[in-house]
């Protein structure tokens, strides 16, 4: 009888708890402004096209949230942006290229009814970049440091428990400057190192899973 009572319980504690978590991922585009970055490479590797204030960047991300409250939730999301960059100077290839993750712990107010969920807050984690230049010889460089987010997500229900999503972020993100344990990247014209620093406005589609 006891061990009959104990599975009941797991089973709705389970069942309560499965139906408090969203799943989302997808993929997006990111405008980036990163002012220190693009000025070292306008003056020292200069292109047919000079960079803008904005870069954009493709994106991707992955998030699970948990219902506290039906209005409230508390998530994680891991996302990663690319940026590339390359051009000649003479007889001189020049690439540079970093990965970014934006690991965030989030928090969300909540609004929904029948086939869909709104969303709107923000989060805070740590930044990770891994970048690497080439001219003559490929140097790989890291850094890490922290960032802050706003959001905006959308949440239209496609069938049983799937999602089409769609959201904008704003990112404030300081990542600081890339180190290969030796030296850094830097800037002669400012007597600066080059960071990572930047303000970013992202648009994101994806798929959700509520259970």
């Amino acid at each position: 009888m006891r061990k009959f009572i104990f599975i009941i319980l797991i089973f709705f504690v389970t069942k309560n708890t499965m139906a408090q978590v969203d799943l989302a991922a997808g993929m997006g585009i990111s405008f980036v402004n990163n002012s220190s970055l693009t000025e070292y490479l306008n003056i020292f590797f200069p292109s047919e096209d000079e960079i803008g204030a904005f870069s954009s960047t493709a994106e991707f991300y992955f998030e699970a949230d948990y219902s506290i409250t039906p209005s409230f939730q508390l998530g994680i999301e891991d996302t990663y942006t690319l940026f590339s960059y390359n051009t000649s100077i003479g007889f001189t290839n020049y690439k540079i290229e970093y990965g970014h993750h934006k690991p965030s712990l989030l928090a969300y107010y909540v609004m929904s009814g029948e086939g869909y969920k709104f969303k709107f807050g923000g989060g805070a984690g740590i930044r990770l970049v891994d970048l690497t230049e080439k001219i003559n010889v490929v140097e790989k460089f890291s850094t890490i440091g922290f960032g802050f987010l706003l959001r905006a997500q959308g949440h239209t229900k496609l069938g049983d428990n799937f999602y089409a999503n769609v959201g904008g972020t704003m990112r404030l993100d300081f990542p600081g400057e890339p180190s290969n344990g030796e030296r850094k990247i830097h800037n002669n014209i400012t007597n600066e190192n080059v960071n990572i620093n930047s303000f970013s406005v992202s648009v994101d589609i994806g798929v959700s899973y509520f259970f």
